[in-house]
């Protein structure tokens, strides 16, 4: 298996938006941002399925972006994820919209570990084929824990072998940003990057500070094959420099291969 680039549609207050990861809150000020587009997401859909980036995601930071998620889904119907406040109740609603798969956090853990029925319920709603864990997490002391509620809230989950192997009996992958470097562009988390390419026995998808095609290679290589990536705002369509359509090329080279 070789890595695969997947694509990301991240909405906030109903636009397409790069956020520097954990200065998402619930009140007071607004995060901080490195990118507000213009265009509409169903836009970065169909420049997705153009490429037959399969495999990505819509993200809804916060409230107030059902609209633009099903906008984007619609755009291309089986060919993006979504995740952002999905819970058993709603999972079936957003794969009939046209999410390829959903993706959870914070409806699988309560006070701040993880509930196995509430999984339990959702899985008997998706099917483990169509559900993604998302295990974003950032460091706590010398380990990674998992954080919910827009990145703020710590967990008692750590990101280890034991908790990946155990969780994917349960999910058809995983998404991991590092909210620590997430939207910085100044390198990726190794050290993050080795647990999951070492211990995770099924598909990660990796995003957090890359910025460079070097960043791209290690991952490739660290990753060991099972480890994805996402790229945001070091691509040139979200304003940074990193030409997406090198990667876009460079990812159909990969799937040939």
């Amino acid at each position: 298996m070789r890595a695969q680039f997947r694509p990301c549609i991240d909405l906030h207050g109903g636009r397409v938006k790069q956020i520097v990861g954990g200065s998402l809150r619930d009140s007071g000020e607004g995060p901080r941002t490195n990118f507000v587009s213009e265009l509409p997401p169903e836009y970065y859909a169909r420049l997705y399925q153009e490429h037959q980036l399969t495999g990505g995601h819509v993200i809804q930071l916060g409230p107030g972006n059902e609209s633009a998620a099903r906008q984007a889904l619609a755009a291309w119907p089986g060919g993006l994820q979504v995740g952002g406040g999905i819970n058993a109740s709603n999972a079936a609603g957003w794969l009939e919209a046209g999410a390829a798969k959903v993706i959870v956090t914070s409806f699988v853990f309560s006070g701040g570990e993880l509930n196995r029925s509430r999984l339990k319920e959702l899985l008997a709603v998706t099917g483990r084929e169509r559900l993604v864990l998302d295990l974003s997490c950032r460091r706590k002391e010398s380990d990674y824990f998992v954080v919910t509620d827009r990145w703020q809230t710590f967990t008692g989950l750590k990101v280890c072998r034991d908790t990946l192997e155990g969780l994917a009996e349960s999910s058809a992958e995983f998404l991991v940003h590092a909210v620590d470097v997430e939207g910085h562009q100044a390198g990726i988390d190794e050290e993050l990057l080795a647990i999951l390419g070492e211990h995770s026995p099924i598909d990660c998808v990796y995003a957090g500070g890359i910025s460079s095609l070097a960043d791209v290679e290690t991952i490739e290589t660290a990753g060991r094959g099972r480890v994805h990536y996402t790229i945001g705002s070091a691509l040139d369509i979200f304003g940074g420099k990193l030409s997406f359509e090198e990667i876009a090329s460079r990812a159909q080279t990969m799937k040939r291969g």
